[in-house]
């Protein structure tokens, strides 16, 4: 199997998988993150196949959509196994998911460029209008309230981590989405992010004026 049927092998396994999928982790935002990395790949220099797979694999395993458990490797191992990568580059591609969350990567930024370019193509897909109608899909797939007034709207100033699993669906801004902008590694991605942060922001400074008393 060459190189293009084994990702288009990939590409099939992981539609099946997320085929029932509402959370905006579903197989089209995959489709995006693969695009957004083959963007970014235009102006870096990195191992392209380890890229498009871990872009491809990097939601599979993922503890958000496996109730809270982390099923990267048990689902991606032999998967890749299976269509003869060796132990080594397998590893590579574990790694690069394992540091391309946003939790994963807000305290120690990821270690090789493969891994800042997949996390740059993810983090891209949360922010801009994609990024706005993703975060109200998420938070109605977990039962979170749109707004509420008691949300404290200054962790956007902070450097707190996001943890709070129950805040609404514009806390989420707030506490992850309005920071992705200054956590991008490659230029490519800053200069997308930048556009992308200035619709967040007027998107939330009409949500705030539609909402006064």
């Amino acid at each position: 199997m060459n190189e293009l049927n084994k990702i288009n092998y990939i590409k099939t396994f992981v539609k099946n998988r997320l085929y029932n999928e509402y959370s905006g982790h579903d197989y089209w935002h995959i489709v995006r993150v693969v695009n957004n990395a083959q963007k970014i790949m235009l102006n870096e220099s990195a191992d392209n196949l380890k890229v498009i797979i871990a872009s491809w694999l990097h939601d599979i395993g993922d503890y958000k959509l496996h109730n809270g458990i982390d099923k990267t490797k048990e689902i991606v191992f032999p998967l890749l196994k299976s269509m003869e990568f060796n132990n080594k580059f397998i590893d590579d591609i574990l790694k690069i998911i394992s540091e391309v969350s946003y939790n994963g990567g807000f305290n120690q930024p990821p270690s090789s460029i493969e891994a800042k370019i997949v996390q740059d193509a993810d983090r891209l897909d949360a922010m801009g209008a994609i990024g706005i109608a993703r975060a109200f899909a998420y938070g109605g797939n977990k039962g979170r309230e749109i707004y509420n007034p008691d949300d404290n709207l200054n962790i956007y100033n902070s450097k707190e981590e996001y943890k709070n699993n129950n805040s609404s669906s514009i806390m989420h801004f707030y506490e992850k989405l309005l920071k992705l902008k200054n956590l991008m590694n490659t230029d490519t991605a800053k200069f997308i992010a930048h556009r992308r942060h200035e619709f967040m922001i007027l998107f939330l400074n009409e949500f705030m004026d539609e909402i006064k008393n």
